[in-house]
């Protein structure tokens, strides 16, 4: 963690992407933020988030895991938006023992318009949190697909993905993976599903979308948004340096 990013005691992966290189601008600090669950916030935790200002929680878990562990976010003047990402649910990927790169692909293409309800959910309210599980891949995958598509330099998107695994305690890594490990012996990308985010993942996936569709503006446009959509996600998102 950063000294720029807030403490929201009982919440993992917690940050504020603020500071971003976008050419001639930056992405403004307090306007998004991306981290894992909220369902371990204690009172400081939720005071905190309140500090923070947020209006709009964008919460990308399946029904399963929003039952399993519900945010801990009651009294906060926040609406909660729920654009669930997975075609699926998150065990099927550890028992099909799929790559990250393989994840990715399935994010993007399977649910490209889910993507896109994000990060209209983006433009709508400021500030704004994003959040998963862990808030690895599918926070991490459209969190980067709105930065990009907002015109920040592909590296520094690539590094602000790539912070995660640096993020996440030691303690939680080994206990989850002991527990999947228990379950599917011969997973060959297990570890990376749980606890990894590497860069060279994310660096394909955004070189990937710049082939298919040209840029990730222009992923966004072909699955809905429109042109002042994205204008006005760029006008959000960034400031002048």
């Amino acid at each position: 963690m950063s000294a720029a990013d807030p403490v929201v005691p009982g919440a993992v992966n917690f940050r504020d992407v603020g500071g971003l290189p976008a050419g001639s601008a930056r992405t403004r600090s307090g306007m998004l933020f991306r981290s894992g669950n909220l369902a371990q916030l204690d009172g400081a935790g939720v005071a905190a988030i309140g500090r923070l200002g947020i209006r709009r929680i964008i919460d990308l878990r399946a029904d399963d895991e929003v039952d399993h562990a519900p945010s801990r976010v009651q009294g906060l003047p926040v609406h909660t938006q729920r654009v669930p990402l997975f075609l699926g649910s998150v065990a099927s990927f550890f028992a099909d023992d799929i790559s990250l790169e393989e994840m990715y692909r399935r994010l993007v293409e399977d649910s490209a318009e889910n993507v896109v309800a994000v990060v209209r959910g983006i433009v709508a309210d400021q500030p704004v949190l994003v959040h998963c599980t862990v808030g690895k891949d599918r926070t991490g995958v459209t969190v980067a697909l709105a930065l990009a598509a907002a015109g920040v330099e592909r590296e520094a998107v690539v590094a602000d993905y790539a912070r995660t695994e640096g993020l996440l305690p030691r303690w939680r890594n080994t206990r989850v993976v002991d527990k999947l490990r228990s379950m599917h012996p011969e997973a060959v990308h297990l570890e990376d599903l749980a606890t990894r985010s590497p860069a060279p993942v994310m660096r394909e996936m955004l070189a990937n979308i710049t082939a298919r569709y040209g840029s990730a503006a222009d992923y966004l446009r072909a699955h809905g948004m429109d042109d002042d959509e994205v204008v006005e996600l760029r006008r959000v998102l960034l400031e002048p340096v």
